[in-house]
């Protein structure tokens, strides 16, 4: 690999400056996304190699980031297993057959890897493109947020449903929780197997459960997976919203690096973490609207808040948003690429 210093910050080594990528960072801000993403529908994107390949590429070919991400989606996982899974332009996912009964839960298919080989297929071309220059991240819905749109039929503010669920069918939850737990561990090893150099977890939506809930309707989830993967050499990231919360139960599962959201102090989650946890994170995305001096300001003020610690990888606590302008967005990981401890 000729730039190291995502693995080496991800394996909690001493690095020049921080790595960066962004999550969401080959996405709707920027106009050559458009350009592809009006071609074709956004799961034809996911399930054509050739085409993933070059959403992937855009952030590298045009911002210089140190890490790249697998252009895909949380929710294949939930679709190979038999979800009916559509996305609509301003609507978001949709599963038209909700799972919300026993036999619905009977009905997934846990033995579905062949309907993510679409997946391996484009981590190859992707790795031809990148040529050894910066490493690939690949990435997988923790189960607790993948069940959460199954439960619901698409995204939700208030994951009713999906509560209700958990509370009235504990065990059933469980059930189903195992099911896409499984499916996640294999359909990450066939990812780790078909080239990526790190992978990582996202529970997007944690941050709906209590601490009980968390613990055991997310995190011994979690903790499964990453026991099962084939991770000698390979990174595990672990990241949910909540994490600034989460965080001490996170560790339990072991991954090589926790993502932060920007609701804590980064310093102060990683000193309160076991040694040779790095952490990723924390800007506010929301930081990328403001002025470019306001933005380096930030930046630096993060980085000098973390100087000297090793395990450090700058990242957003969240993803960018659709219509953060592109030139903060570049301006920001100048800002990091130029920073020297």
């Amino acid at each position: 690999m000729k730039n190291n210093l995502f693995l080496d910050a991800a394996f909690s080594k001493q690095t020049e400056r921080p790595p960066v990528w962004m999550m969401r960072q080959a996405g709707r801000f920027m106009p050559q996304y458009w350009e592809i993403k009006n071609k074709y529908s956004f799961l034809e994107m996911c399930k054509t190699p050739e085409i993933a390949a070059d959403v992937t590429m855009l952030p590298v070919d045009l911002l210089g980031i140190d890490a790249a991400i697998l252009f895909c989606d949380i929710l294949v996982t939930g679709e190979a297993m038999g979800g009916d899974l559509s996305f609509t332009q301003g609507v978001g996912p949709k599963f038209a057959n909700p799972v919300r009964t026993a036999q619905d839960i009977e009905n997934l298919n846990v033995d579905c890897l062949d309907e993510l080989q679409y997946v391996a297929d484009a981590i190859k071309v992707i790795q031809q493109r990148l040529n050894g220059d910066i490493p690939l991240i690949g990435f997988a819905g923790a189960p607790f947020t993948v069940m959460s749109y199954l439960i619901e039929g698409g995204s939700s503010k208030d994951f009713k449903l999906t509560k209700l669920f958990i509370h009235n069918q504990p065990e059933l939850a469980h059930k189903l929780l195992a099911k896409i737990a499984k499916v996640t561990a294999d359909y990450l090893n066939l990812q780790i197997a078909a080239g990526v150099n790190a992978v990582q977890i996202f529970d997007s939506w944690a941050l709906a459960l209590s601490w009980n809930d968390y613990q055991e309707f997310s995190h011994r989830y979690i903790q499964e997976i990453i026991a099962n993967l084939n991770r000698k050499d390979i990174p595990v990231i672990s990241f949910c919203k909540g994490s600034s919360v989460f965080a001490p139960i996170m560790a339990e599962a072991k991954p090589d690096v926790i993502s932060v959201d920007w609701n804590a102090d980064l310093l102060n989650i990683k000193n309160a973490l076991p040694a040779g946890i790095a952490v990723q994170g924390n800007l506010d995305p929301h930081i990328l609207y403001a002025d470019k001096a306001v933005i380096k300001a930030q930046i630096h003020k993060l980085f000098e808040r973390m100087r000297g610690t090793e395990g450090f990888i700058f990242n957003l606590g969240h993803g960018i948003m659709p219509d953060i302008p592109f030139d903060n967005v570049k301006y920001a990981i100048e800002v990091v690429k130029e920073f020297r401890y």
